[in-house]
């Protein structure tokens, strides 16, 4: 898809040529950036060629601060220093989320919080930081210099905290924010539909921590937002957890240690994924007390648990349907 190139009155594009700018999509499970070579767009890969980078973050024991699937190799065997979906952390209170379902020592400062490791207590803007500390670097060894900014995508839902606490891990990570562009927008020009018919669209944003509705109107390849919803706690981790409490009532498990949680819910991720394509899967792993799991679940089973969680997407769609004008 072609982009376009926008020039200052009066200037030639010489002064340009050397200013390099990237997009981001800091995501709760993987996160990427892109830029733009003679009006297409290219995500930038590291120096294997892989373009995602897993949005995990370890503290280990030698002191070093490992990001992406490095990182993600620790999450089993050292889960309390090992950060997942910390982008659901972000601007949030321990008030605002369920810390008994999850494998970390919590903290609170100012009201925001904070997350215990071996390197000391880490906001969740630190450790998001982090994440973006290597899509900088990377984007600037593939491009060849110095970054003036990026565009960093955000769930059209976050408030004013959570929205405040990205820029604050872009400017951790050395990044000049030129702005926040809400992930609904950023999907519908990714998929082309600036190039579509005129119309009405609704973008259905189901990410890893988030979920986002917006109405788009389109109007001479031009967007309009009509209105937005959704909800910040719901996403693609709570899909995780149904199989990872499924498994625990279905195997007859107490409730486990922060090694064996964060076991289960890897390998719920897994069998969720295989579900997208298969008719069933096998969920195995050994428990840190030598009890074996083996169980099978069906596309069908998953369905079932997590019809709710779809049922749930359905009223800020209502909403932002509403708030349009379009009901």
């Amino acid at each position: 898809m072609a982009l376009l190139q926008i020039s200052e009155p009066g200037m030639s594009a010489a002064p340009h040529q050397h200013k390099l700018a990237v997009g981001i999509d800091l995501g709760t499970t993987n996160s990427l950036v892109a830029t733009v070579r003679s009006g297409l767009s290219h995500v930038l890969g590291d120096e294997h060629g892989h373009t995602l980078l897993p949005s995990v973050v370890h503290y280990a024991e030698n002191g070093m601060i490992v990001v992406g699937t490095e990182a993600q190799k620790k999450q089993n065997s050292d889960p309390h220093n090992t950060i997942v979906s910390v982008k659901r952390f972000m601007g949030r209170g321990i008030k605002d989320i369920d810390a008994t379902q999850l494998p970390y020592h919590f903290a609170e400062q100012a009201g925001m919080l904070q997350i215990e490791t071996r390197a000391g207590i880490k906001s969740p803007v630190e450790v998001s930081a982090e994440i973006l500390k290597v899509l900088k670097a990377r984007a600037e060894q593939a491009l060849g210099g110095e970054l003036i900014g990026a565009v960093i995508t955000v769930p059209a839902y976050f408030d004013d905290a959570q929205r405040q606490a990205t820029k604050d891990a872009a400017r951790l990570a050395g990044l000049n924010v030129l702005r926040l562009l809400n992930e609904p927008t950023a999907a519908a020009v990714a998929y082309g539909l600036d190039n579509a018919s005129e119309g009405v669209y609704v973008i259905y944003d189901l990410g890893g921590g988030t979920f986002d509705v917006s109405i788009l109107q389109l109007s001479k390849g031009v967007f309009e937002v009509l209105a937005t919803n959704g909800d910040s706690a719901l996403g693609g981790d709570d899909f995780d957890h149904r199989i990872y409490c499924w498994i625990l009532e279905t195997a007859k498990l107490s409730p486990r240690n922060a090694h064996d949680t964060r076991l289960l819910m890897s390998k719920s991720r897994e069998a969720k994924e295989w579900l997208t394509a298969h008719a069933e899967t096998q969920i195995s792993c050994l428990m840190s007390d030598g009890e074996f799991v083996n169980l099978t679940i069906s596309c069908e089973q998953f369905t079932a648990l997590t019809a709710n969680l779809v049922q749930k997407t359905l009223s800020p769609i209502r909403k932002a349907l509403r708030d349009a004008g379009l009901t």
